[in-house]
């Protein structure tokens, strides 16, 4: 139950983005989850988490500790190496120290419906839902509110990205990326930057209530092996997508990466987290 199998992730790549992801992940939806979620602590063997295209597991160790009662997390990935990796590193213990355990399922979000969600409490996704299409979004929005079963839906692309020192090529690279992140992949029409807001009107054409937080990356020099992955691939889509930037690319791309090495470049790249609750939410004011 995770994405349709697409770009393959590295697990170096998942590893040396988490605790930068870490960082900005939006904790002002923790507390509206929380609330809801403590309505359902009593059940049974306690939460049901369902972690969708969990990588590495990195949404996995920065949530579970943060919630509290017993939990059960069923990491879901279309790659083995990568649920490997996550099965073998989530904590044992909540926020409470009450147990948290974890199995692993292979999957495909295609076919995910209310009757796979029975019995969940929760889903959650880290930069995943900029992956999907419009179609997905959907099923994805039907799939919980069916079950009644909220969404956490961090780090997707907000398609806004600033570098300081700023140059003047920087808005043509970024515009050429999020054109790569809307593309057609093998059929299907990705949303990208516009993912966001098809999830909200997705859940709220459904009836329920959906909040919204700014969860950037904010990258310096401590940062600066992450800063230069993260430049290679940012620039390599954008000329993937237009290949006249060639000539620009490439002296673009030496510069930057002079600029990460000397501990002179400072990046923003903007996300936004999404929490998709039934209307209205448990204790909210």
């Amino acid at each position: 139950m995770t994405a349709p199998a697409g770009p393959r992730f590295a697990p170096r790549w998942l590893e040396l983005r988490e605790r930068a992801d870490a960082a900005a992940r939006a904790p002002e939806l923790l507390r509206p989850l929380r609330t809801w979620l403590s309505h359902r602590a009593g059940s049974p063997g306690g939460l049901v988490i369902r972690d969708l295209g969990c990588g590495i597991g990195s949404m996995g160790r920065w949530l579970a500790v943060r919630l509290p009662g017993p939990q059960h997390w069923i990491l879901h990935d279309h790659d083995p190496e990568l649920l490997a990796h996550a099965g073998e590193r989530m904590p044992v213990t909540a926020a409470d120290g009450t147990p948290v355990t974890a199995l692993t399922e292979r999957g495909d979000l295609a076919a995910l419906t209310a009757a796979d969600l029975a019995g969940t409490s929760l889903v959650t996704a880290s930069a995943l839902l900029d992956l999907l299409t419009l179609d997905e979004v959907e099923a994805l929005a039907e799939a919980c509110t069916g079950a009644g079963c909220p969404a956490l839906l961090a780090l997707s692309v907000a398609g806004r990205v600033e570098l300081t020192p700023a140059e003047p090529l920087d808005a043509e690279f970024a515009a050429a990326f999020n054109d790569h992140q809307r593309r057609t992949d093998r059929g299907r029409s990705l949303l990208g930057p516009d993912a966001v807001g098809a999830a909200v009107a997705a859940f709220e054409r459904r009836g329920w209530t959906v909040l919204v937080q700014s969860s950037p990356w904010r990258l310096g020099c401590a940062e600066s092996a992450l800063i230069d992955e993260w430049l290679r691939g940012w620039v390599g889509a954008a000329h993937a997508q237009r290949p006249e930037l060639a000539p620009e690319a490439v002296a673009y791309l030496r510069r930057r990466l002079e600029e990460c090495a000397a501990g002179e470049l400072g990046v923003a790249v903007h996300h936004t987290d999404l929490l998709a609750l039934p209307r209205p939410p448990s204790g909210s004011k």
